[in-house]
């Protein structure tokens, strides 16, 4: 059952994009294609759920002193497979991500994750967390790209082309050009979230209203 709870919460409670707002640099330049999404994505959780089972494992030998550099040993190694195997199955996927790939090793949601969880939980939990952790990511920056991208090319997943003409007084093509960019990505995060906290918000008002009648009718 622990290990369930550890799962669901990074897919909503704490996700690590619409939640807790950290490993923003890969969700900005991974959310301009959904297939760019799902690489990025599935290439983090891959490296939380190993690093995880790993720094669970050898925590109680790992030295407290050291354990920040230990944890980054761990997380590239895992890092290294992830780059290598993209590199020659995925060259095209590879060479769209450029650094970001190598620089899971320093993303803050796979550190804070390694410091928070893995060094003081066991194996099993570990796993879970990443496993959550890493979905919950990689399907913030799917529900960005889905926005982002047809805006931004006029296709989704190499689809027939929407053929948009204009938006208003605004030009399609500077439109595309902001939303490509990552202060676009930004203002994509802010009107997800924004979307997410008025849903959320009106969910609570519901249920406290729900609470009155029944208190009431009591």
């Amino acid at each position: 059952m622990s290990a369930i709870k550890e799962f669901k919460k990074g897919l909503w409670a704490e996700s690590p994009t619409f939640a807790l707002l950290i490993g923003m640099c890969p969700a900005m330049i991974a959310s301009t294609a959904v297939s760019n999404a799902v690489g990025m994505g599935l290439a983090a959780t891959f490296v939380l759920v190993f690093s995880n089972l790993f720094i669970s494992a050898l925590r109680n030998l790992i030295p407290d002193k050291i354990r920040i550099p230990c944890f980054i040993v761990v997380i590239a190694t895992f890092v290294t497979i992830v780059d290598l195997s993209m590199a020659a199955y995925l060259p095209d996927l590879h060479r769209i991500l450029g650094v970001f790939v190598p620089l899971i090793v320093v993303n803050c949601i796979i550190l804070a994750r390694a410091e928070a969880f893995a060094y003081k939980n066991g194996v099993v939990d570990s796993i879970a967390d990443g496993l959550g952790m890493g979905l919950g990511f990689t399907l913030a920056v799917i529900i960005l790209a889905i926005i982002r991208e047809p805006i931004a090319t006029g296709k989704i997943l190499y689809a027939k082309d929407f053929g948009f003409e204009g938006i208003g007084l605004i030009p399609v093509k500077f439109a595309a050009a902001l939303i490509d960019k990552p202060v676009g990505g930004f203002m994509t995060l802010g009107f997800v979230l924004a979307s997410i906290n008025g849903i959320t918000s009106r969910r609570k008002k519901a249920d406290r209203a729900g609470q009155a009648c029944v208190a009431k009718e009591v």
